[in-house]
């Protein structure tokens, strides 16, 4: 298999001032170009893209996993372990309100994971992951 490269996700946001202040100084992302109805973000070394778009009203879908409600849609990255666990103690220091607290899942097996979920301002659900063995990802 090809390294991988870079992907380029581009998100809705119906309060673009509010989520750009969220992914720039809460995640302390670096902000690429932008215009009055989009900004750039450097998402971990790929293109995370905020749009701006009115509001809609849609039900929240979830389902469960390991006895938790993982919101549908949602998105995210899988990061090195060390990263995972530095950027889950910077996002608990500023009180970001979880949908699932960072947690390990399969716990000395294989895929072997720790993973949390939140909503930026405008509802996107993120997660973020990581696992103890970069290997197993897609073990079975």
């Amino acid at each position: 298999m090809a390294a991988l490269s870079p992907f380029h996700l581009a998100i809705p946001v119906h309060n673009l001032k509010e989520c750009r202040a969220f992914y720039t100084s809460v995640l302390n992302f670096e902000e690429g170009r932008s215009s009055d109805h989009w900004v750039d973000y450097n998402f971990f070394g790929h293109q995370l893209v905020i749009h701006y778009k009115p509001k809609t009203e849609e039900d929240l879908h979830t389902n469960t996993v390991d006895g938790k409600h993982v919101p549908v849609p949602h998105f995210g990255v899988v990061l090195p372990w060390d990263i995972f666990n530095d950027f889950a103690h910077q996002l608990k220091q500023k009180n970001i309100d979880f949908i699932i607290e960072p947690y390990i899942r399969f716990e000395g097996q294989t895929g072997e994971q720790a993973t949390m979920f939140f909503n930026d301002p405008a509802g996107n659900a993120l997660e973020f992951k990581a696992f103890k063995d970069p290997s197993q990802i897609f073990a079975k």
